[in-house]
């Protein structure tokens, strides 16, 4: 289905492919999605530290 979808856009001129692409930037933008945002940029930060938990960390923290 989003190969379709995409398709779709792709058949768009580029003025209203331009449209689109700042329609959904905006969207993204919102408040709902701020705090998903958030979460991600700041994983990336822990990422770069170095911050990451081993596979055996994790199961380990899960008691499992």
């Amino acid at each position: 289905m989003n190969s379709v979808r995409f398709d779709i856009f792709e058949r768009l001129d580029k003025r209203d492919q331009e449209a689109v692409t700042y329609f959904l930037r905006l969207l993204l933008n919102k408040a709902k999605y701020r705090r998903l945002k958030e979460e991600i940029e700041q994983r990336r930060r822990e990422i770069q530290k170095g911050d990451t938990l081993s596979h055996n960390e994790i199961w380990d923290q899960l008691d499992v």
